[in-house]
């Protein structure tokens, strides 16, 4: 008798492959994988011929570059293109992140310490603390830092001059950015999900650097299946590696990444050919068997899938999204047609809030 209590666990564990936030033990690895030029940059045409302008044009000038704002979903390539403008101005980059800066006097020291023309590089911006981001407007708009030493009537503002420098900063949230931060970047870019022929262009760089065996056909069943994201699309490359490499049953490839090998390890993986991962298909099914297809509000949804709200509006709905597998509106989020037709439901035979249920993902007589 199957004991689907004893299966909830792995049921509800959530795979990092597929997640496109940034692991740390990738940290190497994505470094070597970084393009180093404009040039070899794939995807996001406009973002890349727009910059070559800009960059071009500061350079000519002998001015830094106005200060970039990247927003978009993670994993698709804003810390990367901070590298490159650093790369294309031939200065270096000093990088932190919003939650890093939690104190003026952090800011302080790392403003001061830029040197003429040096690009900063702040992740998640929006984390900024309010105090801190005050500190930012005078640096970002006139280049100087208003410090203010000793405290009651023996307090005085001491104004420092810092070196002209870059800021970019990259967001995956950029409705949580304020109106007078945005306002003092003078480029914004927001960066959208990769097609799947620049996924696989990048899979077969991506092989390259690595060393990895793979054909065409198992690179494109790897860019398929990547959620539009190069990150993504580099660790499914180096999972496959894995399974083409150890898996016995996989022996008679020889080690290279065919599409039989790719989409073996990508079962695996329980990533499926949509691109869909186990969190997926939890959100969907969720909506499908329960609620009939929505709508149905999001911390409704995270309660009842052990996922946190803006992890849920931050990485999966966009992906969902512009699949075409959910809708999103004033009264929550609905499963659409698509998503039915996946998991080879149909409406008519969908559950209702008050009908008996099973665990989340089981079919009656399972």
């Amino acid at each position: 008798m199957f004991n689907w209590q004893a299966e909830i666990p792995l049921i509800m564990r959530k795979s990092d492959h597929t997640r496109p936030e940034h692991i740390a033990p990738d940290d190497d690895i994505e470094q070597s994988l970084r393009p180093p030029r404009l040039e070899q940059f794939a995807g996001q045409e406009k973002i890349v011929q727009n910059l070559k302008i800009f960059i071009q044009a500061a350079k000519q000038r002998g001015e830094p570059l106005e200060h970039v704002l990247f927003t978009g979903p993670p994993g698709l390539g804003k810390t990367t293109l901070a590298l490159i403008i650093a790369n294309e101005m031939g200065t270096s980059v000093k990088m932190t992140s919003g939650p890093v800066l939690d104190r003026p006097n952090n800011l302080a020291g790392l403003l001061t310490s830029l040197q003429e023309g040096e690009v900063l590089f702040i992740d998640e911006i929006h984390r900024l603390t309010p105090a801190v981001e005050e500190y930012l407007y005078s640096a970002m708009e006139d280049f100087r830092l208003d410090i203010v030493i000793d405290q009651g009537p023996n307090a005085r503002t001491v104004q420092l001059t810092l070196n002209r420098f870059t800021l970019v900063g990259a967001t995956t949230r950029s409705g949580l950015l304020t109106a007078p931060l945005r306002a003092r970047f003078g480029v914004t870019n927001r960066l959208d999900y990769y097609d799947a022929p620049t996924l696989f262009g990048i899979v077969k760089r991506s092989s390259d650097i690595l060393n990895v065996a793979v054909d065409d056909e198992g690179a494109m069943e790897i860019a398929k299946r990547s959620r539009g994201t190069p990150r993504i699309a580099n660790r499914l490359l180096r999972r496959c590696r894995d399974f083409a490499q150890a898996d016995r049953s996989l022996a008679a490839f020889g080690g290279k990444v065919t599409s039989e090998v790719a989409d073996h390890a990508l079962r695996a993986l329980e990533v499926d050919k949509a691109g869909l991962d186990e969190m997926d298909k939890r959100i969907l099914l969720y909506l499908i068997e329960r609620h009939g297809g929505g709508p149905v509000g999001v911390n409704a949804i995270a309660a009842a899938i052990g996922e946190d709200p803006g992890t849920i509006e931050e990485v999966y709905e966009p992906f969902l999204i512009q699949q075409g597998f959910l809708l999103r509106n004033l009264r929550g989020r609905e499963a659409t047609g698509m998503a039915y037709a996946h998991f080879g439901r149909s409406k008519a035979r969908a559950k209702g809030p008050g009908d008996p249920q099973l665990p989340l993902g089981f079919e009656e007589g399972a």
